[in-house]
């Protein structure tokens, strides 16, 4: 599974982050393998994606969230 496709509310895992020209700048703002993340809403339209990654919310576009696995977490 990928990280653009959760909805608000969901809690994943990031598992892997596939190589993409943006991978390098995914990874320098926390994105990691490992980490936990909330996607807490989306915009109106669907894009972007708010995130909680860490101690910090970060706005990520669905394009860029679809090189990102996840695994999904309990509630």
């Amino acid at each position: 599974m990928t990280l653009k496709e959760g909805t608000s509310g969901q809690r994943f895992v990031i598992r892997a982050v596939t190589d993409s020209p943006l991978k390098n700048r995914l990874m320098t703002m926390g994105l990691v393998p490992g980490t936990a993340v909330t996607v807490l809403r989306s915009a109106p339209l669907g894009d972007p994606m708010a995130l909680r990654v860490r101690s910090y919310h970060l706005a990520l576009r669905r394009d860029d969230a679809a090189s990102i696995q996840v695994e999904s977490m309990a509630n």
